[in-house]
């Protein structure tokens, strides 16, 4: 059996500020709630050219903790790129975390990297050929990092080996074919709803563990997808994520504007000794306390 592979980081950069990913560094929190999706009244107020709810978004998912911010501005019976441009300028007014331009639209991808100051994270692409030809040009061109989802047309795979063989042909493909460093390819082990089966987790875990010793890569996900459908959401949030960054997870796309779970996240970081001396638990103890004082 062969030794685990050199562990990698990725790099992201705001105009000011840089963020890295990496095995045996502080965890990365994604905000992921600067997002229409399930919010009649901001996809409302973005059609009507009204973007100001992305900047109480903005201050809340910086407030809560996140390191990086997701931007998605898929609202239908839109101009998604122009849209998207003019949200990623507002955000990089607002703040100096790095951004996530998060798109199914390729032409709305390319408007965000345009428009960005600075190295983003693309999110995403799937195992599929036609999704890579795609966007790989893209994170090529701009110096991007790319999240990758290890599914393909057929399916999203449901036994660990299967995504580990995706995650190889990502990696393939993107290295060898495009010139993308390893580095810059940060996976989507895919975490389920235990709700339709409790043993999804188990197979998540495994993937992350497997990707870690295999390819030292990255690994981000939608923290929330695996508490969908089940009651008190926070509560498995704040323990499925310790248990992910045991097995190497080092990001996670998620809501900062929760306490239960960001402080979790904290908690294993120190726990793990990816927070060296304590110093993020206490200064952020010590935050805590002068709010209530």
């Amino acid at each position: 059996m062969r030794g685990p592979a050199e562990p990698k980081e990725t790099v992201l950069r705001s105009a000011t500020k840089e963020v890295v990913l990496g095995h045996g560094r502080r965890f990365c929190l994604i905000g992921e709630r600067i997002n229409p999706t399930g919010r009649k009244i901001f996809q409302e107020q973005l059609r009507a050219g009204d973007l100001s709810a992305i900047e109480r978004d903005v201050h809340a998912q910086v407030a809560g903790g996140a390191d990086v911010l997701d931007v998605n501005m898929g609202v239908p019976l839109t101009d998604e790129p122009d849209l998207l441009s003019r949200a990623i300028h507002l955000v990089q007014e607002l703040t100096d975390a790095p951004i996530c331009i998060d798109s199914s639209v390729v032409e709305a991808l390319e408007a965000g990297l345009a428009a960005y100051r600075g190295r983003a994270l693309v999110n995403s692409i799937t195992a599929e050929d036609d999704r890579m030809a795609a966007i790989l040009p893209l994170v090529k061109k701009y110096d991007a990092a790319i999240i990758a989802l290890p599914n393909d047309h057929d399916e999203i795979p449901m036994e660990a080996d299967k995504r580990l063989e995706l995650t190889a042909k990502i990696v393939r493909v993107a290295t060898e074919e495009y010139g993308i460093a390893a580095a810059d390819i940060v996976i989507d082990p895919l975490a389920m709803p235990i709700g339709a089966d409790t043993s999804v987790v188990r197979t998540t875990l495994e993937t992350i563990s497997r990707i870690r010793h295999d390819f030292g890569l990255n690994m981000t996900l939608g923290a929330s997808n695996v508490s969908f459908g089940m009651p008190d959401r926070h509560t498995l949030g704040a323990a499925f994520l310790p248990m992910a960054m045991h097995a190497g997870l080092t990001s996670a796309i998620m809501d900062a504007r929760t306490p239960q779970i960001v402080d979790a996240v904290k908690a294993a970081d120190l726990l793990l000794d990816h927070d060296e001396w304590g110093m993020a638990w206490i200064a952020a103890h010590r935050k805590k306390q002068a709010a209530t004082a």
